[in-house]
């Protein structure tokens, strides 16, 4: 499929590769949420040289080897991913007190300025996408989330619109998190939304870092199962 254009039109099986082709030095921000630890946990199980960043390391005595940094702050990225070869961007927001569609705009913002060279993966929502007969994901997802999709969707048009000359791809969940589910090392890749279907965490992380160390696809938005 060509690059930057729209969402695939079917699902195929993808298989983990058999070996890393280099060993790369790779940015995870958002190191401390559920998609971020297996990011991070994934890229090193594959010897590649990991900064996990957090906001607040204090918060987080469980993970070793964190570094603070904001996600939000062009000066922490570019900091953060000076001689790096990818940044995956799991950081998000949600709840009382916090302002999801600033979070995401300024992350887009950030992440725009403060890369170069380097590849970004940005995990994403599903509710985004079309879903295979067409419709809006979107309008199936109750009204009381829709606010955070909706900021979710402020940050990736940011993407959309001011990241033409970087290499970027957002990729989300075709539907849920299956939270217990366990690391296969298989899923299939398409550009549709099916909020019945669900992934692991530890595969979902798979399809991350195959992104990272083989790039696929760019300037689109990928659906994971």
């Amino acid at each position: 499929m060509p690059e930057g254009t729209g969402p695939l039109a079917t699902f195929q099986s993808i298989d983990t590769p058999g070996g890393i082709p280099t060993m790369s030095k790779i940015v995870v921000f958002g190191a401390g949420g559920r998609a971020g630890r297996q990011a991070v946990a994934e890229a090193r199980r594959r010897g590649h040289e990991v900064t996990a960043v957090v906001r607040d390391p204090a918060r987080y005595p469980d993970l070793a080897d964190v570094v603070a940094g904001d996600v939000t702050d062009a000066a922490d990225v570019a900091a953060l991913v000076a001689g790096q070869d990818a940044v995956i961007n799991a950081a998000a927001v949600y709840g009382e007190g916090t302002d999801p569609h600033a979070f995401f705009t300024d992350a887009a913002h950030a992440l725009v300025t403060g890369l170069s060279q380097a590849r970004l993966v940005a995990v994403g929502l599903s509710a985004l996408l079309p879903a295979a007969d067409g419709t809006s994901v979107l309008d199936s997802i109750p009204a009381e989330f829709r606010p955070f999709c909706l900021a979710h969707a402020a940050g990736l048009e940011v993407l959309r619109i001011e990241g033409a000359g970087l290499d970027w791809v957002y990729v989300s969940p075709v539907g849920d998190f299956d939270h217990e589910g366990e690391r296969t090392g298989r899923y299939e890749i398409g550009g549709h939304g099916d909020l019945a279907r669900k992934i692991s965490y530890a595969d979902f992380a798979v399809a991350l870092l195959d992104e990272v160390e083989n790039p696929r696809h760019r300037r689109v938005h990928l659906a994971v199962a």
